[in-house]
């Protein structure tokens, strides 16, 4: 049998995630009657309207920009076990390491997962990393890579002999890489429109697990190319309202892929900011074809 790919593009750039920090305590108390849960839902949606914003005004929309020299890192790690009515562990280390040297931007994530489930069986064994780099030639051209690495350590590896665990595995990725690199180019540079342009070829290697019908666990490997064309364009209509219009264009042997979301950012006040968007995916072997979403962002600080 053989497993279907997803697309070459689907995941270029992995978010990075693990199990969740013990909640912040706003009084005391307050962990014990729930209120903790409640405040940190307030914190995430806070959190996601701040990006949004954040996204839209991106730094390299502009040049290159102003980064912190030479070689910085962090390193996390959290682990939780849990005994009583569950009986299970969860651990996670992630590490980023930057290196900025001139008009060289390079930085380096790996994530680890492990996590055994109530019956002492191990449930979570994965492993990521993320690389990122851009050069510099001058404040309108560069040269940009993408790298990603997943291994899934459970992969071809059933939690029992059941056919229905058996058949689970099919099609689940061992292992996922993928490496982009290519030009791109700032044709308007002004303090009130910008717009660059990007294009790149990328490789995507996949080892998948194979079922036959007799149901022997076996692996496929597959390489694939595939292509990208992006335009990142701004343009600040007054000193409290801009526009932005961002394009991606992905084909590969699988599929085609098209996203362009447009949003228009107000600041109101200085206490009140507004964004409005409208994105439209466009992806050429679903039953409908596309999606739009309209989104509204709004943050008032008093």
């Amino acid at each position: 049998m053989t497993p279907k790919q997803t697309p070459i593009w689907a995941a270029a750039l992995l978010a990075l995630s693990g199990p969740a920090l013990a909640q912040s305590e706003i009084a005391t108390g307050a962990n014990a009657t729930g209120i903790s849960i409640i405040n940190e839902r307030l914190n995430d949606v806070e959190d996601a309207a701040q990006d949004d914003f954040s996204r839209s005004a991106d730094a390299a929309r502009f040049a290159n920009p102003n980064l912190r020299q030479g070689l910085f890192g962090s390193v996390a790690m959290t682990y939780a076990g849990r005994s009583g009515n569950a009986e299970n562990q969860d651990f996670s280390l992630a590490g980023r390491l930057s290196y900025n040297q001139g008009q060289f931007a390079q930085s380096l994530g790996l994530l680890l997962e492990y996590g055994e489930s109530d019956s002492g069986g191990t449930d979570t064994k994965d492993a990521y990393a993320i690389y990122d780099g851009q050069y510099y030639f001058d404040d309108n051209f560069y040269a940009f890579a993408l790298g990603r690495l997943t291994v899934d350590g459970l992969a071809g590896d059933p939690e029992d002999d059941s056919d229905e665990a058996i058949a689970d595995q099919a099609g689940r990725l061992k292992r996922d890489a993928f490496l982009g690199f290519g030009p791109g180019y700032r044709v308007l540079g002004s303090d009130q429109t910008t717009w660059r342009l990007q294009a790149g070829l990328g490789l995507r290697y996949t080892k998948a697990v194979n079922v036959s019908t007799a149901g022997d666990i076996g692996f496929e490997s597959n390489t694939e190319a595939g292509y990208i064309v992006s335009s990142r364009f701004f343009h600040r209509i007054s000193d409290t309202v801009f526009l932005t219009n961002d394009t991606d264009y992905l084909t590969s042997d699988t599929n085609d892929t098209a996203t362009n979301e447009f949003g228009l950012n107000f600041k109101v006040t200085d206490s009140l900011s507004t964004r409005v968007s409208y994105r439209s995916e466009y992806v050429s072997d679903r039953a409908i074809r596309t999606d739009n979403t309209l989104g509204l962002s709004l943050v008032y600080g008093f």
